[in-house]
């Protein structure tokens, strides 16, 4: 993929769950280390921003507004998705300057549309741009809140954010953060109903906060260096005696300083049935042999495992064409260069049977025709399995 094009064979590849740039159906790019999350500090983090966000929450609204106790949990994509319904609003704020790295907030479309009828006071306000607007002021005060906090630590100076951009979309198509993350949960209770409020911090990120708050989850040993444990550990492969062991035990009957050569003080000539100095063989010495077996490749045929198979979380703001198709025909020039108006033209389609629905040419869904005020849209009532999709690319 070059210059925000996506080839016909990525798609392809993308449409028969075949992975990409190392990426996996987590969303994780493959080998990429996890960090650690420093869950308790960061917890005790967002409680102290419970009481702000609630009060700033009662002033937009003019409603009584209660919060839960808030959490901070380490986080993949997988786990996330499950926990937030079909349809949210996801802003980001990702910061900057000091800090760099993904910020989010992601609540449900039930909860945005409570906030933005509150504040406009009108009831079951449309989500629209203008409601978007609502969403952006709303969440960038409590992420004015979190950067004051963080500035007075003294730590991370000059933090700031961009500008908060909402978007109405489905769950799959939110753009989480790679990897382990920081997942805030705020537990709110609007005019009576409960509600939640997901934050997910980069994990970078979120290891730098912590760590600005005199928290930090311990680095993992650094690879090469051995200490003095594994120093021993290494000396019990041989003949399983630590190496600082063998110089007092004996080796073939004495220790290494009495022996003598030309049979002088030898219990045994060189030449005698006995290796010399009566030592054991090497292969004694050094124990039972490692064990070796045989590289086992993995299976190419198949779906395999969901982590095995592809993943578009990257390619999410790639706009790609949607056909729906009614039918086709074929018909010999000598009859299409006869067409005018009025002519009609029969289809292999049946009165009534299901359209097919097309991304870059490629079957993918089938639905019905309806009418959308005075437009006309598809109903999507068959979502076509991997098999169909992946022997129609072939």
């Amino acid at each position: 993929m070059s210059d925000g094009v996506i080839s016909q064979d990525e798609i392809d590849a993308l449409l028969s769950g075949v992975p990409m740039d190392g990426l996996n159906a987590s969303g994780q790019v493959s080998g990429a280390p996890s960090v650690n999350i420093d869950a308790a500090t960061l917890t005790k983090f967002a409680g102290d921003l419970k009481d702000p966000l609630v009060e700033n929450l009662k002033q937009m609204t003019g409603v009584e507004v209660s919060g839960g106790a808030p959490t901070a949990e380490g986080a993949s994509r997988d786990q996330f998705l499950a926990k937030l319904p079909e349809m949210v609003i996801a802003t980001t704020a990702d910061f900057s300057n000091t800090l760099k790295g993904d910020h989010l907030y992601v609540i449900s479309t039930e909860c945005a549309q409570k906030l933005v009828s509150l504040v406009n006071k009108e009831e079951n306000a449309a989500l629209d741009d203008m409601a978007m607007s609502v969403i952006n002021e709303t969440l960038s005060t409590h992420t004015n809140d979190e950067i004051t906090a963080l500035d007075k630590t003294g730590k991370l100076g000059g933090l700031a954010c961009n500008p908060a951009e909402s978007i109405n979309v489905p769950k799959a198509m939110v753009r989480i953060p790679q990897n382990t993350f920081a997942l805030f949960t705020y537990p709110l209770t609007i005019d009576g109903q409960a509600y939640t409020l997901w934050e997910a911090v980069g994990g970078d990120a979120a290891q730098s906060i912590a760590s600005a708050l005199g928290g930090g989850a311990p680095a993992a040993p650094a690879g090469g260096a051995l200490n003095a444990a594994d120093m021993a550990a290494l000396g019990g492969m041989a003949g399983g005696a630590p190496m600082g062991a063998m110089g007092g035990a004996p080796m073939g009957g004495a220790p290494m300083g009495g022996m003598q050569m030309g049979g002088m003080g030898m219990g045994m000539p060189m030449g005698g049935g006995m290796p010399m100095g009566g030592m054991a063989p090497m292969g004694g010495m050094m124990g039972t042999p490692p064990n070796v077996q045989s590289l086992q490749y993995p299976n190419l045929m198949g779906g395999g495992a969901p982590a095995d198979q592809g993943n578009i979380g990257l390619l999410m703001d790639v706009y790609m064409e949607m056909t729906v198709e009614l039918g086709r025909t074929k018909k010999p020039i000598k009859e299409i260069l006869g067409f005018g108006e009025g002519t009609i033209i029969e289809l292999d389609k049946l009165a009534g049977e299901p359209v097919d629905i097309l991304v870059n040419h490629k079957p993918i869904a089938k639905g019905e025709v309806v009418v959308i005020d005075e437009n006309f849209g598809v109903r999507i009532t068959e979502i076509l399995s991997p098999q169909e999709r992946v022997s129609e690319l072939r």
